[in-house]
């Protein structure tokens, strides 16, 4: 692409008069440039380095920038992000390619679901892997949750249909029963209230003739329940008076509280927060700062289903390995 080009498309200024007319290609990692590359950064130390590695283009947008190459092309513009996603546009334009904005929960049960993930790309909301992912993928279908970013890319960016073929035929707050493709798909490891996001899934890789099975279907990352035993050790729901129940988001913990208090008023829930972690309809949730605190309160606490939020990962993860939840 020439340099002229690059600076019509990135709305930039040229600030110097290069040698250089064209560029092979485009990253925004100095340590994947190679000779006659365009890189996007406002970091010296890393222009320094893409130089050094054969950038034939710079664009940044740091005034304090020294430029040590008056061969190459220097390209100012007002903001770098915007700038890079201004030639992925052309990009994209040039591929036909397809955008959509999902949910994190239907972004969750469309991975889960899909037999093979080579014809789709689900772009990442960091933005600079983003640009690679776009850049670099032969794929012409992206899919991607940060709204944003998606925004910056394509305005309007189409959602998955609300109105989907598919509906529930029997639930319990851990097991769902439902039918869709003229299937009847018995008690499988689904929430109810997820089953919508389920339904959207099915429809988008039907549309996209995108192969897919039901069968891969298991509790997710928003909401997985534990069935334990006093000391904390998982075990048949059979034989189990307590449900730990861990969640990335306090909406499926209101969800599935309402669900509670309509179907079985007798449970005894509970919800386990971090401090000062605001939960709707919770006046005084059980607050934990560790996971020994956290243990504390699951071994004895009067429940039938515990509620756990907590954005932290890593204490989740510790607590799964030690008690071997799943």
């Amino acid at each position: 692409m020439k340099i002229e080009d690059i600076v019509n498309l990135t709305e930039g200024t040229l600030t110097n008069t290069p040698k250089v007319q064209a560029i092979e290609a485009a990253t925004v990692y100095y340590s994947k440039v190679e000779h006659g590359d365009l890189f996007f950064s406002s970091n010296q130390e890393e222009i320094d380095q893409a130089i050094a590695n054969g950038a034939y283009a710079i664009v940044y947008a740091d005034d304090s920038i020294v430029k040590n190459d008056d061969e190459i092309a220097w390209i100012k513009v007002s903001d770098l992000q915007l700038a890079a996603f201004k030639l992925i546009r052309y990009v994209i334009i040039r591929k036909e390619a397809k955008f959509y904005l999902l949910s994190e929960h239907e972004q969750t049960f469309l991975k889960m679901i899909l037999v093979h993930k080579t014809n789709i790309t689900f772009i990442s909301n960091d933005w600079k892997k983003a640009f690679e992912q776009i850049l670099n993928s032969e794929c012409s279908l992206f899919i991607g949750t940060d709204k944003e970013l998606l925004e910056l890319i394509k305005p309007d960016t189409p959602k998955l249909k609300r109105e989907v073929e598919g509906y529930p035929v029997s639930d319990t707050l851990f097991r769902t029963t439902f039918k869709v493709g003229g299937f009847v798909y018995q008690e499988k490891e689904l929430i109810p209230f997820h089953l919508e996001y389920l339904l959207r899934a099915i429809d988008f890789c039907e549309t996209h003739e995108l192969p897919y099975s039901v069968d891969r279907l298991k509790y997710t990352k928003h909401f997985t329940p534990v069935f334990i035993d006093g000391k904390l050790k998982s075990t048949q729901a059979s034989k189990s008076a307590k449900v730990a129940i861990f969640t990335d988001n306090l909406s499926d913990i209101t969800k599935a509280r309402e669900y509670v208090m309509r179907s079985n008023m007798w449970v005894k829930s509970v919800v386990m927060t971090p401090p000062k972690t605001k939960v709707p309809g919770i006046d005084h949730p059980y607050w934990f700062k560790t996971k020994e605190e956290l243990q504390d309160l699951l071994k004895n606490t009067h429940f039938n289903y515990a509620f756990i939020y907590n954005a932290d990962k890593s204490m989740l993860n510790t607590i799964q390995e030690e008690y071997s939840l799943f």
